[in-house]
């Protein structure tokens, strides 16, 4: 908990909550559901998985809530523990504990990413039955294709696949590797904003296959990881796979850079930030758009997971984050956050209270 803010002093305001808050993320309470769907159904107690994730029941039943991405990777976490498996039930074999850490390893020692991948498919193949991966190369585009022997798998089955996949390559060469497309054989979900969030814009349903695209030329990439450093990736694990993988160096990087330096009513318009950086406004928002983003969804997310973050930890009255998150009025700020959530931030912050045992 922070200490009480004072509103009239902006650097108490960013120290609170844009330099630290925004950084973490959030994560749809829809994920929650589907990671906790297999252990409900075996009749599991999931209570403790939820106690040792500090996530409250009641924000089970807001089907727009979000909650902090830390919180998502404790009940992760847990849930492993509890299932003893790394893919929450949705193979009919499963993944063991500890078989991440050994697929981290056996990657870690290829030459170059397309050679990571083989060992990493290579090995999901080996320990998974209902998943297989194979990489289709054609011109200048190769696709990570996720065959499922016919049967149509839950939607939550594949995106888990690949963030395993995705989120231990982009580490292994130390960049994110930008997706051109995603498609899914299954029918969109009533909100797919964390997969187009997570993945990329161009995310489509209900097609033929399954699978992830990208620039061939990527596959030469040199392994920039060493068996000296597995460990420290797996103790981020998996809060570093959840989110999109971000080089500090890159164009994305250096926007959330500035803008947790400044409250919301400073951030700069597109042409000045260019300025900023030393660009031009067309090549900014290129390099944004190489990287699946946007300025305006930067700006969005940041508000929206500040926000979130401060009502869950901080000691700021809801009008003091509704000022610190760029609203005029506070009842602006009330709109934004039932539209963002499903709940009012009263609510939320009730029980956020009620999880972390605070009073």
């Amino acid at each position: 908990m922070i200490a009480s803010q004072d509103k009239n002093n902006p650097a108490t305001y960013r120290s609170a909550g844009m330099k630290s808050a925004g950084a973490k993320g959030t994560v749809s309470i829809e994920l929650v559901h589907e990671a906790l769907h297999a252990a409900v159904q075996r009749n599991m107690d999931i209570r403790g998985v939820l106690e040792l994730a500090k996530i409250d029941r009641e924000l089970l039943n807001a089907p727009r809530a979000r909650i902090p991405a830390a919180a998502y990777s404790r009940m992760w976490v847990a849930l492993a523990d509890l299932m003893d498996d790394e893919f929450f039930g949705l193979d009919s074999h499963g993944l063991r504990r500890g078989s991440y850490s050994l697929m981290a390893r056996a990657a870690v020692g290829a030459d170059n990413l397309e050679h990571a991948l083989h060992r990493i498919l290579r090995f999901l193949r080996a320990t998974l039955d209902d998943f297989r991966g194979e990489l289709v190369r054609s011109g200048d585009e190769v696709r990570l294709v996720l065959h499922d022997g016919g049967v149509m798998r839950r939607l939550f089955g594949y995106g888990t696949w690949f963030i395993l996949v995705h989120g231990l390559a982009c580490w292994l060469v130390h960049r994110r590797i930008p997706l051109r497309e995603m498609q899914f054989r299954c029918p969109a979900p009533a909100d797919d904003s964390h997969y187009r969030t997570r993945f990329c814009d161009n995310v489509k349903f209900g097609g033929d296959t399954t699978y992830i695209a990208f620039a061939a030329s990527l596959l030469n990439l040199k392994i920039a990881e060493t068996p000296a450093t597995v460990d420290a990736f797996l103790k981020a694990a998996p809060a570093n796979l959840l989110v999109k993988y971000r080089n500090e160096a890159s164009t994305s990087a250096q926007v959330l850079k500035r803008l947790r330096s400044q409250m919301p009513h400073q951030w700069p318009e597109m042409e000045k930030l260019a300025q900023e950086l030393c660009v031009s406004s067309t090549t900014l928002q290129r390099r944004l758009q190489q990287e699946g983003l946007s300025y305006q969804r930067l700006k969005d997310d940041l508000r929206r997971d500040v926000a979130i973050d401060l009502l869950s930890s901080a000691s700021m009255t809801v009008a003091e984050i509704a000022a610190h998150t760029g609203f005029q009025e506070t009842s602006a700020f009330h709109r934004a956050f039932k539209k963002w959530t499903g709940v009012s931030p009263g609510a939320y912050r009730t029980s956020a209270s009620a999880s972390t045992g605070a009073d």
